[in-house]
C-alpha cells in the first residue's frame, strides 16, 4: 500500500476559505478510480508550527498514485487548493 499525505497552510486562515478548500478535497471521494482511503482533519492546536488541513490518502501502489496524481478530477482541485493555500508539504510511502 502507497499512503500520501499532504498538509496545507492557508493563505488566509478563515471559516469560508477553511471551507472551500475542505469541500475541493471532499470532491475526491468516490471519483477517482484509484483513490483507495480518503481522510481529512482541520488543526485544533494552531501552533505556529501548524499547517491547517491534512489529508491522507492510500493506494494500492506506485502507479496508482501516479494515476490520481494526473487525473481529470484531481487537477481542479489541485488548482483550487493551490489559489487558497500559501505551503503545501507531501509525504508519500510505501507499507505492508
Amino acid at each position: 500500500m502507497v499512503k500520501h499525505i499532504v498538509m496545507f497552510k492557508l493563505a488566509e486562515k478563515n471559516q469560508e476559505n477553511m471551507d472551500q478548500v475542505m469541500t475541493a478535497l471532499n470532491s475526491l471521494r468516490g471519483n477517482i478510480e484509484t483513490l483507495k482511503f480518503l481522510e481529512l482533519g482541520n488543526d485544533f492546536l494552531g501552533s505556529e508550527r501548524s499547517y491547517d488541513i491534512v489529508l491522507t490518502a492510500h493506494f494500492d501502489d506506485l502507479e496508482d498514485l501516479k494515476v490520481y496524481a494526473d487525473h481529470k478530477n484531481h487537477l481542479p482541485v489541485v488548482d483550487k487548493v493551490r489559489s487558497l493555500c500559501s505551503a503545501s508539504i507531501v509525504v508519500d510511502y510505501q507499507t505492508e
